[in-house]
């Protein structure tokens, strides 16, 4: 199929972007006690220069105890603001655009915090019955809360163009949502997934003071968890608008929706085996902008990627034409940026012969 497709400009919340090519975020830890150098600069430059139209960074840790997972993943706060700064000057130099994810990993279990001693979640759960850490008091969620709303205002005072908030995979915002990890019986719980998500709906309020309204907020949300692969907070339509229409209305302007694999259908058992993904219903649903994200353009799943699995590059014609539906606005690559930061570039330019493998060795180092 052409590519011309992907290569269409798209705007979000007065955000001109050159075409629907988003880098994913994907932790590099090649940030010495969190603080991000010259090298991470270069590293994000490439993409930009590569044709990436919306850049978002790796997960950044806001200011809360125990919200990275290691020692060399970047910070967002502090002295380590001065170093995304020359991030975005580097890649606004190429003239790219850049948001950071902001990050905090809750209560699983983590190299930087390996007994749990800093660890904070909704109930001190990371899955069903496993405990790490402490729940949070009402204090510390308002802080939690702050930290963010903190983190995104400074990031839209350092220049970024947009800002990312990581509510899945089992982190903190996820384990709010998620009936097994929150077990509160106060505002922040409940029965249902919507008074679970009034955590995220508040932080997201928080964010859109911090920022003001003319300034792209996007949250990035999951069905499953790194805890549990089958899982599905929303396993109907209507549950699924319920979970989602109050984080629009709080400020959300688009959901970065991550599947393993971007092709599965959310709901077969409505649509068929080819009908729409997580990133299609939650557009069709809600009206809002969504990303789609999960193993593009290579022959292997993510999580199998990291856990060593060598990938090769693969077709996009089933990409390409569920975006020629506008079934979502933006597509969202990962590893195959990860090894090849002119991978926008090939493709269009219909280099398909050019593209790299991905290999778990890329991790090692930053191309």
């Amino acid at each position: 199929m052409s590519t011309d497709t992907l290569f269409r400009p798209f705007t979000l919340n007065g955000l001109a972007l050159p075409n629907r090519i988003a880098m994913a975020p994907m932790t590099r830890s090649f940030s010495p006690a969190g603080q991000p150098g010259a090298n991470v600069a270069e590293y994000y430059r490439k993409r930009a220069a590569g044709g990436v139209g919306l850049i978002i960074t790796e997960g950044t840790a806001v200011e809360r105890t125990g919200a990275a997972n290691d020692a060399d993943v970047p910070h967002f706060f502090g002295s380590a603001l001065a170093g995304w700064g020359q991030v975005v000057e580097a890649v606004h130099g190429e003239g790219g655009k850049i948001a950071p994810q902001l990050w905090h990993v809750g209560a699983l279990p983590n190299r930087r915090n390996p007994k749990g001693e800093d660890a904070e979640s909704p109930s001190g759960l990371y899955m069903p019955e496993k405990t790490n850490g402490h729940a949070m008091s009402d204090a510390d969620v308002a802080d939690a809360i702050a930290a963010f709303a903190r983190a995104a205002g400074d990031a839209r005072r350092l220049g970024f163009d947009a800002v990312e908030l990581h509510g899945a995979h089992g982190y903190l915002i996820d384990q709010f949502f998620w009936g097994e990890t929150n077990r509160r019986d106060d505002r922040w719980g409940g029965a249902t997934l919507p008074e679970r998500a009034r955590f995220a709906a508040e932080l997201l309020k928080a964010v859109r003071a911090a920022v003001g309204p003319d300034f792209p907020v996007i949250i990035r949300l999951s069905q499953w968890k790194q805890q549990d692969f089958a899982f599905r907070l929303a396993p109907s339509p209507d549950e699924l608008l319920a979970w989602l229409a109050p984080l629009a209305e709080a400020g959300a302007d688009a959901f970065h929706c991550s599947q393993r694999r971007f092709w599965e259908p959310e709901f077969p058992e409505i649509d068929g085996p080819d009908g729409l993904n997580f990133a299609g219903w939650a557009k069709k649903l809600t009206g809002t902008p969504t990303i789609t994200v999960g193993s593009i353009g290579l022959s292997g799943e993510f999580v199998a990627g990291m856990r060593g699995e060598a990938s090769k590059p693969a077709s996009i014609d089933n990409l390409l034409a569920r975006l020629e539906r506008d079934e979502f606005d933006l597509v969202a690559v990962g590893r195959a940026l990860i090894v090849d930061p002119d991978w926008p570039l090939k493709v269009q330019g219909g280099r398909f012969g050019e593209l790299t493998d991905y290999t778990a060795q890329a991790l090692a180092t930053l191309v």
